[in-house]
């Protein structure tokens, strides 16, 4: 299914996000506003028969997010190299939307007040108006 048709039918394929620190560019530019994509069957598989998985299993994080985080600031391009080089912070954070995007399919955490005790929905990755 194309970009355009899921559109079409609803279904959701990308994910604004924000980080929590954002990655710092060798000009000292600050980048914090990305998006991730739904990963594919493809990404799974291509990024465990890598090489520097097999080699370090800890090195399919920083493939998966190659794949799948589509844009961030201003940048060209994610590669592994940018992956590599965030702060532990916001590979935790991509790490969640990754899983909570891909196994759960939403970015909402389901909260109380502490003050009403009312319940509502949060949406983590920081694109709902009032985000982060």
């Amino acid at each position: 299914m194309t970009v355009a048709a899921a559109q079409e039918t609803g279904l959701r394929t990308e994910y604004p996000f924000t980080l929590p620190r954002g990655y710092v560019d060798e000009h000292g530019r600050v980048h914090r506003e990305g998006v991730m994509r739904l990963a594919t069957a493809r990404d799974e598989i291509t990024t465990q028969a890598d090489q520097r998985a097999k080699q370090n299993p800890a090195y399919l994080t920083v493939l998966l997010l190659e794949r799948t985080v589509t844009a961030l600031g201003e940048l060209p391009a994610v590669d592994a190299f940018v992956v590599e080089n965030l702060f532990a912070s916001d590979l935790a954070f991509l790490q969640d939307l990754y899983r909570r995007i891909n196994a759960d399919g939403h970015t909402e955490v389901a909260v109380s007040c502490p003050h009403c005790g009312g319940d509502f929905a949060v949406d983590v990755a920081g694109d709902a108006p009032g985000g982060s």
